[in-house]
C-alpha cells in the first residue's frame, strides 16, 4: 500500500457495497484518495460504508443505483459533476452473474445481464470520458471482466457473452481515448470468493456450507481469489504505477488460457 498514491484524485467505483468493489473503495481511500462516489442497491450498506470512509478523510458519497437501469448511470455521472466537477478514475466492478445456458436462458435474463454488464459500463465510461476531456484530465478507466469471456462455462452463456462484449468495448474505448491520454484497461477475473458468489452458489448449485473448502482443494493454488487481492491489482491499474498501459486485458485467474487450459479445467 502506497499512502499518497491517489492524492488529489476523484474516483467512481461501481458495485462498491460489497465484494471486490467494496474492497477496492476501501483500499483506494487508504492510499490517499480525495473524493469517492460509491454505488449499489443496498442503501443501508452503502450509507454505512460511505460514513466509514468519510471518517478516514475521503469525501465519499453513496448513490443508491440499479445499473440495469441506464438512467441510474446518468444520475451517477450528474452527481459526480455536481459535487466534484472532475473525475480521475472509473472502476467498473458491478456485474450480474445469474446462471443461464444456451438452451434455458430467457430474453429477460439476457437483457438484464447485458444491461448491467455492458450497457452500464458503456454509458459510465462515456460520461466519465466527457468530464475527463472537458477538464483536461489524463484519467484511467478499468473494468472487471471475467475469464469466462474466452468462451465460458455452459451454464454461463449470457454472462460469458456479456463479458466478451465488455472486453471488446474496453479495447475500443482505449483506442477512442488514446489521443486524449485517457487509459482504459480490463481485468479478466477468475473464480472469486465474494458475498454475491456465495449467494449464487446456494441459489443455483445447492451449495453446502463447506463448498468453498471442496472447491479450493481442486484448484491449482488451493484457494479462491479474494477481493482484497483484486483490489490491489485494480489499484495498480488505476494509478501511475501502470505507466502508459492502455487497451490491455490482463488475466487474473486460477486457470491458464492456452494449450493446457482444457486439461486443468477438466479436473475442476
Amino acid at each position: 500500500m502506497i499512502k499518497n498514491k491517489f492524492k488529489n484524485k476523484i474516483a467512481l467505483i461501481t458495485g462498491s457495497t460489497q465484494g471486490v468493489g467494496e474492497a477496492t473503495a476501501r483500499l483506494f481511500v487508504q492510499e490517499g484518495l480525495e473524493g469517492l462516489v460509491i454505488c449499489g442497491r443496498n442503501q443501508k450498506k452503502g450509507t454505512k460504508i460511505a460514513k466509514e470512509l468519510n471518517k478516514l478523510g475521503c469525501k465519499t458519497i453513496f448513490i443508491k443505483a440499479d445499473l440495469s437501469d441506464v438512467n441510474h448511470c446518468f444520475k451517477i455521472i450528474r452527481k459526480i459533476d455536481e459535487v466534484f466537477s472532475r473525475l480521475d478514475i472509473l472502476v467498473n466492478c458491478a456485474a450480474q452473474t445469474d446462471r443461464g445456458g444456451l438452451l434455458d436462458s430467457s430474453p429477460k435474463l439476457w437483457d438484464s445481464i447485458f444491461a448491467t454488464n455492458v450497457k452500464a459500463p458503456f454509458f459510465l465510461m462515456q460520461g466519465a470520458a466527457k468530464i475527463m476531456i472537458r477538464e483536461n484530465i489524463k484519467g484511467v478507466m478499468t473494468s472487471v471482466l471475467s475469464i469466462q469471456s474466452y468462451g465460458g462455462s455452459d451454464f454461463l452463456t449470457p454472462y460469458a457473452a456479456s463479458k466478451g462484449a465488455l472486453k471488446v468495448l474496453t479495447k475500443n474505448a482505449a483506442n477512442n481515448l488514446l489521443k486524449k491520454q485517457i487509459r482504459v484497461n480490463g481485468l479478466n477475473l477468475g473464480w472469486t470468493d465474494t458475498p454475491n458468489e456465495r449467494q449464487i452458489q446456494k441459489k443455483y448449485h445447492n451449495a453446502k456450507k463447506n463448498w468453498i473448502d471442496k472447491a479450493e482443494k481442486k484448484l491449482p493454488f488451493k484457494k479462491l481469489i479474494q477481493p482484497n487481492d483484486v483490489a490491489k491489482f485494480l489499484s495498480f491499474m488505476s494509478s501511475n504505477e501502470s505507466g502508459i498501459m492502455s487497451g490491455s486485458i490482463i488475466d487474473f485467474a486460477e486457470i491458464i488460457i492456452g494449450p493446457i487450459a482444457g486439461k486443468i479445467a477438466d479436473k475442476l
